[in-house]
C-alpha cells in the first residue's frame, strides 16, 4: 500500500467522523438579564432594588452574625461601648469641666448617653458601610445584584446595636427619675433621618474606597474630629451665640439635639433639624447617582 493510498484513506476517515456544524445555534428568544453600560443618564433603577429586597434582609443578617462571630461577649459590646464612654464623659466633662450645669436640669449621664446613641450608630454605620464593598469583593466579582444593597445592609445592621443600646437609656431614665415626654413620638422620624444621613455618606464613601483605599485609614480619624465638633459631649448653648450657626452647618447637630428634645420634652430646634434633613436628603440623592456612575468599574478594581 503506497503512501498516497494511506493519505487518501485517512482523509476519507476524517471526513466521515467530522461533525456537521449547525448553521445557527438555538438561543432563547429573550435574555433573562441584560447588563450594559449607560450611555448618558445614569438611572437609579429603583425597580431593581425592589425586586432584590429580600437580599437586603439576608445581607443585613450576615453582617450582624459576622460582627459578633467568635466573640466572648457577643452583643454585649453594643452596650459596653456607649456605656463606658458615657462614664468617662461624665467624669471628665460633666464633673471636671462643669458642663453638667448647662444641661438644663437633665442629669449629665443620660444627657451624654442620649447624644452618644445616635452618634455611635452614625459613626459605626459610616465605618462599616464605607468598607463594605471592599469586604464583599467575592460577591461583586461573581454574581449580579444591585450593589447598593451592600452599604445599605451595613447601615441596617447597625440598627440592631442601636436598639440594644437604647434599652440601657430607658433604664438610666428610670433610675434618674426622668419620664419620657410625648415628644418621644418623634423618635422614629429621627431614627429614619439618621439612617438617611448614614446611608448617603456610607454609599459615597464605599464607592470611593474601592478606588482609593486611603478612605479606610482616613475615616476613623475624621470621625474622631467630627465627634468633638458635634454636640455629643456638650449642648449647643455651651458655645457663644455668634458661633452657633457654624455648629448648625454640621448635619449631625440637628439630629442629636432632636433626640434630646424628643426624649426630655425640650423645645425642638427646627432650624437645625431642617438643615440636617435638607443636607441628608441632598447627600442621599447625590451619593446614589455617584454610586451608580462608579458602579460599572467595581468588578475591575475591587
Amino acid at each position: 500500500m503506497t503512501a498516497k493510498t494511506l493519505f487518501a484513506e485517512s482523509q476519507t476517515a476524517t471526513d466521515t467522523v467530522t461533525p456537521k456544524i449547525p448553521e445557527r445555534a438555538s438561543l432563547p428568544d429573550q435574555p433573562v438579564v441584560t447588563i450594559e453600560p449607560s450611555k448618558s443618564w445614569v438611572a437609579l433603577n429603583l425597580r431593581d432594588l425592589w425586586n432584590y429586597r429580600e437580599l437586603l434582609y439576608f445581607l443585613t443578617w450576615r453582617d450582624v452574625k459576622v460582627r459578633y462571630k467568635q466573640t466572648a461577649l457577643g452583643v454585649a459590646w453594643a452596650i459596653i461601648q456607649p456605656l463606658f464612654t458615657m462614664l468617662i464623659f461624665t467624669l471628665f466633662f460633666g464633673k471636671l469641666a462643669g458642663i453638667e450645669a448647662q444641661t438644663g436640669g437633665i442629669p449629665y449621664p443620660i444627657f451624654a448617653y442620649a447624644g452618644l446613641l445616635p452618634w455611635m450608630f452614625f459613626s459605626n454605620a459610616l465605618t462599616t458601610s464605607g468598607n463594605s464593598l471592599v469586604g464583599s469583593a467575592h460577591l461583586i466579582t461573581k454574581v449580579y445584584f444591585p450593589r447598593m444593597m451592600i452599604p445599605g445592609a451595613a447601615v441596617a445592621a447597625g440598627l440592631v446595636d442601636f436598639a440594644i443600646a437604647f434599652v440601657i437609656l430607658v433604664i438610666l431614665m428610670f433610675y434618674y427619675g426622668v419620664a419620657p415626654a410625648w415628644t418621644a413620638l418623634m423618635l422614629p422620624v429621627l431614627v429614619m433621618l439618621t439612617v438617611v444621613l448614614a446611608l448617603g455618606m456610607g454609599m459615597w464613601l464605599s464607592a470611593l474606597n474601592v478606588k482609593y483605599r486611603d478612605v479606610r485609614f482616613a475615616l476613623p480619624f475624621l470621625l474622631q474630629l467630627w465627634m468633638f465638633v458635634s454636640p455629643v459631649i456638650y449642648p449647643s448653648s455651651f458655645l457663644p451665640q455668634k458661633y452657633r450657626w457654624l455648629l448648625m452647618l454640621n448635619p449631625v447637630t440637628g439630629i442629636i439635639e432632636g433626640y434630646r428634645s424628643a426624649l426630655f420634652g425640650k423645645p425642638f430646634n427646627w432650624t437645625a433639624l431642617g438643615v440636617s434633613t435638607l443636607i441628608g436628603l441632598l447627600l442621599l440623592v447625590y451619593s446614589s447617582y455617584s454610586f451608580k456612575r462608579m458602579e460599572r468599574s467595581f468588578a475591575d478594581i475591587v
